[in-house]
């Protein structure tokens, strides 16, 4: 296994044990995220984890592809749990979640860098009921 496929092991582990304490172990101190949810640097890393387990506290993660080529490392993952707790400012809902991500990141000195995510959040936000269904549910419809 090569140091960069060591990176994605070890960021699923930290996923699948729950324990934000390893983003120090794959991520560097002045990690660049390029999405809305994260804020950049390792200790914002640690602290979005920390509230993703507590409003998801019994998720699990399968990492489905892994592509590594050169300094990116490509993985695809499904996340599953229920939403027992706050989850991106929606309050717990009880309803089991589906979450797919496709991460891209950058490494540098044996660390993740930078990353990049698509995510499929509207979907994530249907299922708690934030958002309704698109094309409304079956009823409206007849």
């Amino acid at each position: 296994m090569t140091t960069n496929e060591a990176l994605a092991e070890t960021y699923l582990t930290m996923l699948n044990t729950h324990d934000p304490e390893l983003v120090d172990t794959f991520v560097a101190e002045g990690y660049r995220n390029h999405n809305v949810v994260v804020p950049d640097g390792r200790a914002a890393n640690r602290t979005f984890w920390a509230a993703f387990f507590h409003g998801l506290p019994d998720v699990t993660v399968t990492m489905e592809d892994l592509v590594v080529a050169g300094d990116r490392v490509v993985g695809r993952f499904v996340y599953r749990g229920t939403h027992t707790g706050d989850l991106l400012g929606i309050p717990a809902t009880g309803r089991p979640v589906e979450m797919r991500s496709i991460d891209i990141w950058r490494v540098e000195d044996g660390l993740f860098v930078e990353h990049w995510d698509e995510l499929n959040l509207m979907e994530v936000f249907q299922q708690v009921g934030a958002l309704p269904a698109l094309g409304g549910d079956q009823e409206s419809r007849a």
